[in-house]
């Protein structure tokens, strides 16, 4: 039972049908937890494979256990073991997901109440299951498809043109894909939740309309970056100034700052020097956007910085740069070195850089093309709201993708690609 497959959404409303026979708390744990472990050790084939998983809960519990005897003295380093085990434990991730903090899983999960499930509510969940299979097994099955094709074009003996349009869709697809992959699982996820009543934290916020890579690390993968900001950055930061009063390096400090935390996203992400460097790319992308607010607030002044930071001229540069940089980033993502310096090396020097200033360009132009289409779209209204927005359409929207997903799906006869976070 592959993640966002039939069997997959299947196996969620089915367990989201039984977990609501009961308002009882007790009744939705003991659901929640047949259904996670018959869930795993479908997955897992071998539950000897699930071993690591025990022992890091169980010494996640014992963590716990000492906290609440009261035992402090050696919590700091018992939670750098926790750390240094789950980065370990990371070659074993089954399941990519939002993350959630406890007390908000507990909420809901064990509140005598829980959230409320209407009718209406229930159709925007199917919608969204709808609307995330779609993104997995037909946009990311395409995508992926289009993706290898240029991978193998850019290693043919083409010429120089046929090379650099290869080279153009390479970096250009991949951002959509993983997009689609990521982010449709997760909103097959936070839909089957919603219907258990639970309410899973957004994990994506529009991403490619940020127009700064501060920006879009707030609208990418949210509980990640929100989470490193919380337990490293913002940690970090206050260390930092406690010990270096300077009024001058205090902007600097959280440069600084957010290197070390976005460089933590590569580690993140797996222990190769790929995921190393990926890091170290992020953080560096963090590190120079805010280099150049401070840069250009300090020469123009504050206000005039606020006024052209709303200029819709430089928010739309300013998002396709942003674009662009993260797609370069991803090469560090998908691939092995080898991979890596086989595309880059497909290409001189300057017809990379004219690569990129293709890509800065044109993603500039279509995604502030984009925009302008959705707000206008958006703003054709009744005295009921948006067209867009309407039950009506909503309905008629989710029943042709839907229609589509499984037509498309059964005639290509063959699996979407798995979710790609899940491997790291």
């Amino acid at each position: 039972m592959d993640t966002a497959s039939f069997q997959f959404v299947l196996f969620g409303l089915l367990v989201a049908l039984v977990s609501n026979l009961s308002r009882s708390p007790f009744w939705r744990s003991l659901v929640l937890l047949a259904a996670t472990l018959y869930f795993l050790y479908v997955l897992a084939v071998n539950p000897i494979v699930l071993l690591p998983l025990a022992g890091f809960l169980a010494l996640g519990y014992f963590g716990l256990f000492l906290l609440q005897r009261g035992v402090r003295k050696s919590l700091v380093w018992f939670i750098l073991v926790v750390v240094f085990a789950y980065i370990w434990l990371k070659k074993y991730t089954i399941l990519p997901g939002p993350i959630q903090r406890y007390d908000d899983f507990a909420a809901d999960q064990f509140a005598p109440d829980p959230p409320p499930l209407g009718p209406k509510v229930v159709g925007l969940q199917l919608e969204r299951i709808v609307r995330g299979f779609f993104k997995v097994n037909v946009l990311a099955l395409l995508l992926n498809a289009f993706q290898l094709d240029a991978l193998v074009q850019i290693s043919q003996p083409l010429p120089i043109t046929f090379k650099m349009w290869a080279a153009f869709r390479i970096a250009v697809i991949y951002p959509f894909f993983i997009y689609c992959n990521f982010s449709g699982y997760i909103d097959i996820v936070i839909a089957i939740a919603r219907l258990m009543r639970l309410r899973l934290p957004e994990n994506f916020n529009r991403p490619f309309s940020a127009s700064s890579f501060l920006e879009f690390w707030n609208r990418w993968h949210i509980t990640l970056s929100t989470w490193l900001k919380n337990y490293v950055y913002n940690p970090l930061l206050l260390a930092l100034m406690r010990r270096i009063t300077s009024r001058t390096l205090e902007p600097f400090l959280g440069v600084f700052c957010f290197f070390v935390t976005f460089f933590l996203v590569g580690v993140w992400h797996g222990r190769t020097s790929e995921f190393l460097f990926y890091g170290v790319l992020q953080g560096a992308g963090m590190a120079a956007n805010k280099l150049w607010q401070l840069a250009l607030a300090g020469a123009l002044g504050r206000k005039p910085y606020k006024a052209l930071a709303k200029n819709p001229f430089y928010i739309a540069f300013g998002r396709g740069l942003t674009f662009t940089w993260f797609a370069f980033t991803l090469f560090w993502f998908w691939g092995d070195w080898s991979k890596i310096n086989k595309v880059l090396s497909a290409l001189q020097i300057q017809q990379w850089a004219l690569v990129s200033l293709a890509i800065w360009l044109s993603s500039t132009l279509i995604l502030a093309s984009w925009e302008w289409l959705r707000a206008a779209l958006l703003s054709i209204r009744t005295s009921e709201g948006s067209v867009l927005l309407s039950r009506y359409a909503r309905v008629a929207y989710a029943s042709a993708l839907g229609l589509a997903a499984v037509v498309i799906t059964l005639l290509l006869n063959q699996p979407a690609p798995g979710i790609v976070y899940k491997a790291f």
